[in-house]
């Protein structure tokens, strides 16, 4: 289902950021996974199960990569500066 996160991941999402190449967010990473215009979705490790659900449906669905990080969401929201929590990342095509 999905991969451990290594610090390699928290890297890559640091540079995402810097690029602007990376949206926050369980309801637009669904509609983009929907859409099929998602490559990879980062999400917290107490994400919840329902959205967790959603998620690996649609994303078997697009043919994108889960990735479950060891962070929980308010860590997530914090590494992403951001005064919030984030359960949900994802990557656009």
């Amino acid at each position: 289902m999905a991969e451990k996160a290594t610090d390699k991941n928290i890297v890559e999402i640091k540079k995402l950021l810097k690029a602007k190449g990376i949206t926050i967010g369980t309801e637009k990473a669904l509609k983009g996974l929907k859409l099929g215009k998602i490559s990879k979705i980062y999400l917290s490790s107490n994400c919840s199960d329902k959205t967790l659900e959603s998620i690996d449906q649609y994303a078997k669905l697009s043919k994108a990569e889960i990735v479950k990080l060891d962070y929980p969401n308010d860590e997530l929201g914090l590494l992403c500066k951001k005064p919030f929590s984030i359960s949900v990342l994802s990557v656009p095509k």
